[in-house]
């Protein structure tokens, strides 16, 4: 019976909830991406999409001011976020809702900066910038991470890998070029560093999945939930000069 009722998205939720991150990153990488962005304020509106439990949304506020909305699809990651920024005393400049960020129910032109890690290569890099664009005011920044290509050529297993998982990735150049098509001044782009992955998000997840599996016994789903993500990070230790986790830095023209 609990083999019917568990979900893969349950497991997803279950093993991420308790993590600081939900994907590779790090403090240090926020910094640098703020870095290139100009003219926040006290009355800047900035949105983060696919917030998660918002271990980066909390660093942003502690490194910017104005406004932040965080958004994400799980209403589990919602809560722990909002019980995050009121153990960090900002919630009153930083709430987390349940939505879409495929649907999303802001105002057009609402935000001075629009921030996402980690999600945007689930929807299509090209489709979400390009929708994300009409919530962004005229020279208000984006700021997204997305699984990249670092070379022309790669192995055929890592393509495969990435084909199925979301459909393929693009080379950082491709990445620019639709950045700039869809109606962004490109400012810049760097690959997150290996720790992003492993420290900050393989190492934790694995002790998460580590608890599952001890929770549930000899459950398939699980099994081969925990399968699909030690496969995961043996590709990335195998075939990671091949690609990576890359910001990209865009100005809405």
């Amino acid at each position: 019976m609990a083999d019917k009722e568990l979900t893969m998205m349950d497991l997803i939720i279950e093993s991420h909830v308790g993590l600081e991150r939900q994907g590779p990153g790090s403090p240090e990488v926020i910094a640098k991406a703020l870095g290139f962005i100009d003219d926040l304020d006290k009355i800047s509106r900035v949105a983060d999409l696919g917030c998660g439990t918002g271990g980066q949304t909390m660093v942003l506020a502690q490194n910017i001011a104005g406004n932040i909305t965080g958004v994400d699809i799980c209403p589990d990651f919602i809560n722990v976020f909002n019980d995050n920024a009121k153990k960090l005393n900002l919630e009153a400049r930083v709430n987390g809702i349940v939505g879409s960020i495929e649907e999303l129910s802001f105002q057009k032109e609402e935000f001075d900066l629009i921030w996402s890690e980690g999600v945007i290569d689930s929807i299509g890099f090209e489709k979400s910038l390009n929708y994300w664009n009409g919530f962004l005011k005229r020279n208000g920044y984006i700021a997204v991470t997305n699984p990249s290509w670092l070379t022309d050529e790669r192995p055929a297993e890592i393509e495969k890998f990435w084909g199925d998982a979301v459909g393929g990735l693009g080379t950082i150049a491709e990445n620019i070029g639709t950045m700039q098509k869809v109606g962004y001044e490109f400012i810049t782009s760097f690959v997150l560093p290996e720790k992003c992955w492993t420290d900050n998000y393989f190492i934790p997840r694995e002790a998460a999945e580590k608890a599952l599996l001890k929770k549930y016994g000899e459950n398939k789903i699980v099994e081969d939930y925990v399968k699909d993500d030690k496969y995961e990070v043996e590709l990335y230790s195998k075939y990671k000069q091949y690609y990576g986790y890359v910001f990209y830095i865009g100005k809405k023209i």
